[in-house]
């Protein structure tokens, strides 16, 4: 049986990335993560290459109220499937894929307008 991932129950501004992994609510947290409408859970996906609707499970068991998602790629912008983004959509969530860090300062913007946003991100070096 695996390890329950790291969770913080809230929403935070992402304050700092890179170096493998994140710092938000005063935290440091090593690897990525997936920030919900009610928490920010540490995500075991490393890259964005192949990702499935399995690696988001925990974004559609839970109602987290999430209607757009920002999916942070890495260094890089790699897009996701087109069975990722039909399985995603088919659950009422958009999904927006961007480099890193541009995902980071974009949920930091809408979460501060209050927006239904939701992030994957894969941390980097």
């Amino acid at each position: 049986m695996q390890p329950a991932p790291p969770r913080y129950p809230g929403q935070a501004p992402i304050e700092a990335y890179g170096n493998g992994g994140f710092r938000f609510a005063g935290m440091s947290h090593r690897g990525s993560l997936l920030c919900l409408g009610e928490a920010i859970v540490g995500w075991p996906a490393t890259t964005a290459d192949g990702l499935t609707l399995d690696d988001f499970a925990l974004l559609l068991a839970e109602p987290t109220g999430v209607e757009l998602l920002l999916l942070g790629t890495g260094r890089e912008l790699l897009l996701p499937s087109q069975a990722l983004r039909a399985g995603l959509r088919d659950a009422g969530i958009r999904i927006e894929p961007m480099d890193t860090g541009a995902a980071c300062r974009t949920y930091n913007v809408l979460l501060a307008e209050r927006r239904p946003v939701g992030a994957a991100l894969i941390a980097v070096d």
